[in-house]
């Protein structure tokens, strides 16, 4: 077991258990604000204890379990333009942004497509809809709901030429107290769909993302007093410029270079 995923492991036994209802309806924030942060192993593994440490004021962090998993296995599927407008936006910082995926629980089989909007102050707005069994993530349904949702959000069409960009699996646990969230992500593999090379993270390292209806939180103070700073990352533009070097200039380039660290991406069949 690689290191991130044995600490993440262990801060979760650590923590008092929650099912996903709780965990909805402390914190479900669909709309919220979030940094991330790229946290080394042992530092981890000493927030985490101060998280859910039972003497904490107001209460330790409680860990999301799920037929009695406490840590669970992630497959997303990112779409974009030929042109990748998406990425570019997302890296220039242009308005009105959004993101499109299809999420899947590896541990359940359960799949989502779900709409990542950015809100006029900066705050990630969440739309999601179940997908079916068997049923294609960029099928009518999904056509549908992501064109009602931009027509309704920004006042826009939704784009024709949607088609596979990037993959990326990880593992997560995530851990809750009343208005906070914080998804813990370890072992991170990208798969650039249109080229078929992988990359995979440090497996030294913890991915945390804050979430909240507010600005800090308690989890980013301690970050912080660690001596992490926020990082300008995200899964889906730091891989693909993990992967493509030209895309690879941009506001998140030492973030990427710390993810993954410097090395020829392998070449697989699709």
């Amino acid at each position: 077991m690689i290191p991130a995923l044995r600490a993440l492991a262990r801060a979760a036994m650590a923590a008092r258990p929650v099912p996903l209802a709780d965990v909805q309806a402390r914190a479900e924030l669909r709309t919220r604000f979030g940094h991330s942060y790229l946290v080394p192993v042992e530092l981890f593994t000493a927030f985490a204890a101060e998280l859910t440490d039972r003497r904490r004021p107001g209460g330790p962090f409680a860990v999301l379990c799920v037929n009695g998993r406490r840590w669970f296995r992630y497959r997303s599927v990112h779409y974009d333009t030929p042109d990748l407008r998406f990425f570019h936006d997302h890296r220039e910082g242009d308005r009105p942004g959004y993101l499109i995926r299809e999420r899947r629980y590896e541990d359940t089989g359960q799949r989502q497509f779900e709409i990542k909007l950015t809100g006029r102050r900066g705050e990630t707005v969440k739309h999601r809809q179940p997908l079916l069994p068997g049923a294609p993530a960029l099928g009518p349904a999904a056509r549908g709901f992501l064109s009602s949702v931009l027509d309704r959000s920004y006042g826009i069409a939704a784009p024709t030429d949607l088609g596979l960009a990037l993959e990326t699996e990880y593992t997560r646990t995530t851990f809750v107290a009343d208005g906070q969230r914080i998804t813990c992500d370890a072992a991170l593999h990208c798969r650039d769909l249109t080229t078929g090379r992988t990359v995979r993270a440090d497996g030294g390292l913890v991915l945390v993302e804050t979430r909240t209806s507010g600005h800090l939180t308690e989890a980013d103070r301690l970050l912080h007093g660690y001596g992490v700073p926020a990082a300008q990352f995200t899964k889906y533009c730091g891989g693909l410029a993990a992967l493509r070097p030209d895309l690879a200039h941009g506001p998140w380039r030492r973030a990427v270079h710390t993810v993954f660290p410097p090395a020829s991406p392998r070449t697989r069949p699709l």
